[in-house]
């Protein structure tokens, strides 16, 4: 048996039995991180929905505090209203100011940023930038070069 026989040998069943060490490896560790990223979504879902049933017992008790000295429809009424005052302030928060930068698209610029309810027109569109040949000598219309052929730098 030839000595570089040998040596190939031992080198295929090194790479393998490494893959399979890397492999492993990984397998655990994302294991691992899906498990506590489960526990830390259940706990989050959790959070979310006693906060909302926290949020109802506080509409709940503010609206019986007004029945006290209101009509039982007014209260309710008066309720929904500022729950929804609060729905709106809470959207408006979220979205980004006039002045400030949006980092999910770009920035509205100029009069279609004053305009309010009105659709902006967009842009024109920016003509693409041209091509040039990468070697100067060498026109990129040149009909005797064939684009399907590789091509070789510094001919």
């Amino acid at each position: 048996m030839n000595r570089l026989e040998h040596l190939d040998h031992l080198e295929k069943s090194l790479v393998d039995e490494l893959t399979l060490a890397a492999r492993e490896a990984v397998r655990d560790e994302l294991r691992e991180q899906t498990r506590k990223q489960r526990r830390t979504a259940a706990l989050y879902a959790g959070a979310g929905a006693f906060g909302l049933y926290a949020g109802a017992a506080l509409a709940l008790a503010f609206g019986l505090a007004l029945a006290l000295g209101l009509p039982d429809w007014a209260a309710a009424l008066i309720t929904a209203v500022v729950l929804a005052g609060v729905a709106y302030f809470l959207r408006e928060a979220a979205r980004p100011a006039k002045g400030r930068p949006s980092t999910d698209g770009p920035a509205v610029v100029g009069p279609a940023a004053d305009t309010k309810g009105t659709p902006s027109v967009p842009p024109p569109p920016v003509s693409p930038p041209t091509v040039e040949a990468a070697d100067p000598g060498v026109d990129a219309m040149d009909p005797s070069v064939d684009p399907e052929m590789p091509h070789r730098w510094g001919r």
